[in-house]
């Protein structure tokens, strides 16, 4: 009994209870049911609209337990009917029982059409809800027309044949493609694939053979049972009389026609011959898909172990043609050994490569997390970043007395200790100084590339495995690469590390100023890399300013050449007049004359080139205003130029002028002395003429 202390304690608990339940459905809190009465009103409103809108979703629990039950009546009818049409005696003799159970399985393939109609399917990928789509999909689809016909009630065939006639209800196996979905179900969930396989297979051949087996005692019975020694023998002998040895018999002698072990009679009659033939048949490829099938287990089993092991095989053909050591050969078959006997898995990655990448995070977490949680520098890291290391983590086997590490060694990865023990031995590789064990690890601080470490990221102990051991490694790459997303969790360790060397007193003093220097250089290296982009992108610019401005240049050049072309025709043109002045000196001076106008003309000719010619530099520099100003320097180092050019030219126009004006002050001289030269021998001829 409870004492009165008891019940008042637990009054008042029950009357805090019943305040705290008013309290909360005077708030309107208490819908979520928390007294009986909300409890029943919810759940009714809760049926109420899942009865209305009720769909189910084939991905679901439900529908695969549901498709299991399913198994049942499909087996029952595929089985059940032909064993009470063939065996009258087993079909009379339980009937109340074959009643009951028959339209217990009818119930079930009703039950099976409302829910088949409520089951949704996938359009696009988006599961369908709605019942009027799900009705309409349903009842325009041949599964509806299928399953109707497994409905029809021919059972009222029996006022026709009679109640021991069952083979009326043979429209009931139309439902086999739903003992195929159920199986293909079961299949995908399984853990053993194969070992499923073969039970399947054997139930089909067990099936099929039940079916042999009541043709074979319908068809003896055609014929007569004992009438020769190929059918069933003679009822009336007590010893085959009875039921289970009649059902026993004829399964026994259709496992033999087809297994074809063992001597079976002799037909006697056409009949027996055909069936004989048919079972023949039958058999031939029921042995093909026993072979073949086995055939198939016995391939995936093979090509998972090469999936889950690597080939033992390929490595053993590598040793012999290389002739190795039998030492290190027995080495490596002990390895292989260890990791078949006690199925250590060597290719995860490899395994789940299939999965979304989600999925494999999530099976690297339950599996891996808990030992790189382990870690110190790890802990306290945020989530994240350890999934991400989770899926670097690769799995090592080491045999006994092999080294994990050894002194000295450049340390590219981290180990954590999976299962096994491993021993910090000295250079003598006896004398152990410490025993790492489960959960333990090391090589962290050779990863982190801390500066100041006086070990120089180099081994500071030998590490070797005093049996198997299971070890996951983290290389140095794979946690750079994860830690360049993660800044913070990279200074953060950095940090944990730091502390660890000094406690160990291997950083040096001077590594925090080193630390904020690699900082300065950090900041200016980045600092450099911006300026850098915005040097390169002005340099982009200039670049195309500078093909535009070439491609000016190249039209100014040819220009310019064509005016030397003319001007240099222009001066053979003037030589050309001397030449002709000097071989017609003797000539009047009209020619003179008429060679001064024509020096004249080339005159204006060669000062309306100039003025065009600087007409068109002004267009050019009008032009050119309206450029960027890396642009105007460049056109100005052009303008430049051709203005350079330009002295050049007046000076050379200067020197024809001169040239001319001597040509013409030379030809002038000519021309009087022509005319002395000419008045001279006038006067001589006016002497002679005078003498005579």
């Amino acid at each position: 009994m409870d004492k009165p202390g008891d019940l008042g304690i637990r009054s008042n608990q029950w009357q805090r209870l019943l305040w705290w339940h008013q309290g909360q459905k005077a708030n309107g809190e208490g819908a979520d049911g928390v007294s009986d009465k909300g409890k029943h009103i919810s759940l009714d409103q809760k049926l109420k609209i899942n009865w209305k809108e009720w769909t189910v979703d084939p991905a679901e629990q439900f529908y695969y337990v549901w498709i299991q039950l399913m198994i049942l009546p499909v087996v029952y009818n595929s089985v059940i009917i032909i064993l009470r049409t063939c065996f009258t005696k087993i079909a009379l003799s339980y009937l109340p029982v074959w009643l009951t159970l028959d339209y217990l399985s009818d119930l079930m393939y009703m039950v099976d059409m409302i829910i088949t109609v409520h089951t949704g399917y996938l359009d696009q990928g988006i599961l369908v809800k709605d019942l009027t789509q799900l009705k309409k999909h349903y009842l325009h689809s041949k599964r509806f027309l299928r399953d109707l016909a497994s409905l029809i009630p021919t059972d009222f065939l029996y006022f026709v044949f009679g109640i021991q006639t069952p083979l009326v209800r043979i429209n009931r196996l139309l439902r086999m493609p739903r003992l195929s979905e159920a199986l293909d179900r079961m299949e995908t969930r399984t853990s053993y694939p194969n070992t499923f396989r073969i039970s399947k297979l054997m139930i089909y051949i067990f099936v099929l053979i039940h079916w042999n087996a009541c043709l074979y005692f319908a068809l003896s019975s055609y014929i007569g049972f004992g009438s020769d020694r190929w059918v069933y023998p003679n009822i009336t002998n007590p010893e085959f009389a009875s039921m289970r040895r009649q059902y026993f018999y004829c399964f026994w002698f259709s496992a033999q026609i087809f297994t074809t072990v063992g001597d079976t009679p002799l037909p006697k009659r056409e009949e027996e011959y055909l069936f004989m033939i048919a079972d023949l048949l039958i058999a031939v490829l029921v042995f093909a898909s026993i072979v073949g099938n086995v055939g198939n287990v016995i391939t995936s089993l093979r090509d998972r172990d090469n999936v889950f092991f690597p080939n033992h095989e390929l490595v053993k053909a590598y040793l012999r043609s290389h002739h190795i050591s039998k030492e290190l050969r027995h080495r490596i078959d002990n390895w292989y050994q260890h990791l078949h006997i006690n199925k250590k898995i060597m290719r995860e990655n490899e395994i789940l490569q299939q999965l979304p990448v989600h999925l494999r995070t999530e099976i690297a977490v339950s599996v891996h997390l808990p030992t790189l949680s382990k870690v110190t520098i790890f802990q306290s890291c945020e989530k994240s970043l350890l999934e991400e290391l989770v899926l670097k983590l690769t799995p090592q086997v080491f045999s006994p007395g092999e080294f994990v590490c050894r002194k000295g060694d450049v340390g590219h990865e981290m180990y954590i200790i999976k299962e096994g023990k491993l021993a910090v031995v000295a250079d003598d590789g006896v004398t152990e100084f410490a025993v790492l064990s489960e959960g333990n690890f090391f090589g962290e601080i050779s990863i982190l590339n801390i500066k100041g470490n006086k070990s120089g990221n180099r081994r500071t102990a030998n590490i070797r495995s005093i049996g198997h051991s299971d070890l996951f490694s983290l290389s140095k790459e794979d946690l750079t690469d994860v830690l360049s997303e993660f800044p913070a969790a990279k200074s953060l360790l950095e940090e944990k590390g730091r502390q660890i060397l000094t406690k160990m007193g291997m950083l040096e003093e001077n590594g925090e100023g080193e630390r904020e220097e690699a900082e300065k250089v950090d900041t200016k290296i980045k600092r450099l890399e911006s300026k850098l982009e915005i040097l390169q992108t002005k340099l982009a610019r200039l670049m195309v300013e500078l093909e535009s401005s070439n491609s000016k240049m190249q039209a100014r050049v040819e220009q310019l050449e064509s005016e030397v072309a003319a001007l240099s025709q222009l001066l053979e043109c003037g030589e050309e007049g001397k030449r002709a002045q000097g071989r017609g000196e003797g000539v009047g001076g009209e020619v003179g004359w008429e060679r001064e106008e024509a020096e004249g003309e080339e005159e204006d000719c060669l000062d309306a080139k100039v003025q065009k010619q600087r007409q068109r530099e002004d267009s050019n520099d009008v032009t050119k205003e309206g450029a960027g100003e890396s642009t105007k320097s460049t056109k100005e180092n052009v303008e430049w130029m051709v203005e350079g050019d330009k002295p050049g030219l007046k000076d050379a126009d200067g020197r024809e002028k001169k040239k001319n004006e001597g040509e013409k002050k030379e030809k002038g001289d000519d021309r009087l002395k022509g005319d002395r030269a000419e008045n001279e021998p006038e006067d001589k001829k006016e002497g002679k003429r005078e003498g005579r």
